[in-house]
């Protein structure tokens, strides 16, 4: 007859806990997980290694490139502004000599309509002249004609070298 410790090693139940197998157990314990250690120091980690090796060298030189590009792009910022600089002051020198220009242009406008404006006055002088000139010229022969009728309608005979010496000296003053 079984006694009733064999009947249960014997029987269905967990085989890691049988005591009878421990050593076969720690052995095998043993040599798979050297093996894993072994796959995996060898096989697994320097492939992992090499990809983490690989992505930081990517990482340093998209970094690199990032700083490259960002040097570039602040010297074409500063080449931008130096541009515009340089384009702000030709405009302002296009500016000033615009408004030289037109300044020349209206000054001789100006000196052309001043002179047009003293002849034209010098002009209006000279008709004004003309007329006051003539005007006088009328007076005096109104005034002689009127002298010589006055002196004629009170009884007298004036010759017209008389009246005219007279009628010149009252023009004079």
């Amino acid at each position: 007859m079984a006694t009733a410790p064999q009947e249960a090693a014997s029987g269905p139940g967990l085989p890691q806990l049988d005591f009878t197998t421990f050593g076969n157990q720690i052995f095998w314990l043993a040599i798979a997980l050297v093996a894993t250690y072994f796959i995996l120091s060898r096989i697994a980690l320097p492939r992992i290694a090499a990809v983490l090796a690989e992505r930081q060298g990517s990482i340093t030189n998209d970094l690199a490139a990032a700083e490259d590009l960002k040097a570039k792009a602040v010297e074409a910022e500063a080449a931008y502004n130096k541009a515009l600089a340089d384009a702000r002051a030709e405009a302002q020198t296009i500016i000033a000599q615009a408004k030289a220009e037109i300044k020349a242009d209206l000054d001789k406008a100006m000196a052309k309509a001043d002179a047009e404006i003293s002849a034209r006055a010098a002009e209006g002088e000279k008709k004004i002249a003309e007329i006051r000139a003539n005007a006088m010229e009328s007076v005096k022969a109104v005034a002689k004609d009127t002298a010589a009728e006055i002196v004629a309608a009170m009884g007298g005979k004036a010759d017209g070298r008389t009246v005219t010496a007279a009628v010149n000296a009252r023009m004079k003053g």
